[in-house]
């Protein structure tokens, strides 16, 4: 099992993550695109209905979690994730610009 990077702000955290759990984190951030665009297009003139916030859960020995509102980001671009990740010694709660969270997972895929 390799290893998930996911680059913060100001720095990173690598954690093992089973390739099929990652497969499932792209598949929600994927969503998480769907449901950015719908809102950034609604800006363009189209009525606006709130979008579900969006996210993910990880649990075994180690809990991740990403959420984010699609409601409060102007465009994918801008958008962050709030990233929790904790075992039973540690807890750590921080944002992740998503695009940055989308590149990682889809470097770990490439090279798993």
């Amino acid at each position: 099992m390799s290893q998930l990077t996911i680059n913060l702000e100001t720095g990173s955290v690598s954690l093992n993550l089973p390739t099929d759990a990652v497969n499932d984190l792209k598949a929600t951030l994927d969503e998480m695109m769907v449901r950015l665009k719908a809102v950034a297009n609604a800006g363009n003139g189209k009525a606006r209905s709130p979008q579900k916030p969006v996210e993910y859960r990880y649990k075994d020995e180690l809990f991740l979690e990403l959420f984010c509102n699609p409601n409060i980001w102007p465009t994918p671009f801008a958008a962050k994730v709030l990233v929790t990740l904790r075992d039973e010694h540690l807890r750590l709660s921080t944002e992740a610009e998503l695009s940055q969270v989308f590149a990682d997972v889809n470097q770990y895929l490439e090279s798993a």
